[in-house]
C-alpha cells in the first residue's frame, strides 16, 4: 500500500494563511493531501496541521478570506518577554550570530534557548497561560486527529528535539504552542516544566521526519531557504535529497510571484492574511492536476 505524508513547514501568520489556502486550493482541485497518513506540522505548519485536520479546507479558507486587521506591519520581536523595562532585541541579527557562532545545530540550539530565557526573564505563569489560550482558541478542535501528526518543538535548555503526536500524553494546543513559541517577543512555553521552544529552531521544514513514507508532498512558505551552514544538513534541499535516496517520491510547492507579493519580506503581517490565503489558494488550484497525479 502505498503511504503519503505532508510535510507543512514553519512560515509566520502570513505562511499559515498561505498553506490553508494551498490545502484549499488543491482540494478544490480534487487532492484531499489531508488524507495523508502522516501531517508534519512545524511552527505555523503545526497550527495549519491541526486546523486541516479538524475542519473543511472552504471553512478555515472562508475564515481567512474573511480576517480583518490593521493595514500596518507588524511590530518587530522585543526581547523583553512583557518587560516594558528591558531592551529590545534585533531578533534577525541576534539569531544570525549564534547561528554564525555555533558548532552544530545543537549547540545552535542550546544558544538560542539559553539567549531566549534570559531575554525572558523570570517565569510568567500569567503570559504563558495566555498564550495558550490564544493559540487554542485558532484551532477548530481541541482534540488530536484520529491519523498521526507529528508537531516538532525544541527543548530551550538541552537543545534536543521535541516530537508530540497523540500518545505523547500532551494536549494539541500545548503541542501547537510549543511548536510556535519563537522566545524573545514572548514566553518560551511550559510543559510539564519543561521549556519549549519554535520547531522551526529545528528547521524550517523537518521533511526528514518523513522518512520511509512513498509520496512525500512539502509545503513551504519561506521556499525552502534557510540561515542554517549548508554543512549542517537540516536545509530542505538536503532533506529532500536523503528522502529520495531512501526511495520517496518527493515534490514541493514554494510560493509563487504572487504569494511572494503578498509576504513582502513580512511574514507577520496580520493585514495580509486574507491576501496570502487567497495567493496560496489560486496557487493550489493551479498546481492541483499536476499533484492529483503525485498524489492520488
Amino acid at each position: 500500500m502505498t503511504t503519503r505524508a505532508l510535510v507543512l513547514g514553519g512560515g509566520g501568520s502570513l505562511g499559515n494563511a498561505w498553506e490553508i489556502g494551498v490545502v484549499a486550493g488543491l482540494y478544490a482541485g480534487g487532492v484531499d493531501v489531508r488524507a495523508a497518513d502522516l501531517i508534519v506540522g512545524t511552527s505555523a505548519g503545526a497550527t495549519a496541521a491541526a486546523q486541516i485536520t479538524s475542519e473543511a479546507p472552504d471553512v478555515l479558507l472562508a475564515q481567512a478570506l474573511a480576517e480583518q486587521y490593521p493595514q500596518r506591519p507588524a511590530a518587530p520581536p522585543a526581547g523583553a518577554g512583557g518587560r516594558s523595562d528591558a531592551p529590545r532585541v534585533n531578533y534577525v541579527q541576534l539569531t544570525g550570530d549564534i547561528i554564525t557562532g555555533s558548532a552544530d545545530p545543537v549547540d545552535m540550539r542550546r544558544r538560542l534557548g539559553a539567549a531566549s530565557l534570559a531575554a525572558e526573564g523570570a517565569l510568567d505563569p500569567d503570559a504563558i497561560a495566555a498564550r495558550l489560550a490564544q493559540v487554542a482558541s485558532r484551532l477548530p478542535s481541541q482534540e488530536w486527529p484520529a491519523q498521526r501528526v507529528v508537531l516538532t518543538a525544541v527543548d530551550a535548555v538541552t537543545g534536543e528535539e521535541v516530537l508530540y503526536d497523540r500518545e505523547s500524553g500532551v494536549s494539541l494546543a500545548d503541542a501547537v504552542t510549543a511548536s510556535t513559541s519563537m522566545g524573545f517577543g514572548g514566553p518560551a512555553h511550559a510543559i510539564d516544566g519543561r521549556r519549549l521552544l519554535d520547531g522551526g529552531y529545528r528547521a524550517n521544514e523537518n521533511a526528514d521526519l518523513a522518512a520511509g513514507h512513498d509520496r512525500v508532498l512539502v509545503l513551504s512558505p519561506f521556499g525552502g531557504r534557510s540561515r542554517h551552514p549548508e554543512e549542517w544538513g537540516t536545509r530542505l534541499a538536503a532533506h529532500i535529497e536523503n528522502l529520495r535516496a531512501q526511495g520517496s517520491d518527493v515534490r514541493s510547492i514554494f510560493p509563487d510571484d504572487d504569494s511572494q507579493e503578498v509576504f513582502a519580506g513580512n511574514m507577520m503581517n496580520l493585514a495580509q492574511r486574507p491576501a496570502a490565503a487567497r495567493a496560496g489558494f489560486e496557487q493550489g488550484q493551479v498546481l492541483a492536476d499536476q499533484i492529483v497525479a503525485f498524489w492520488v
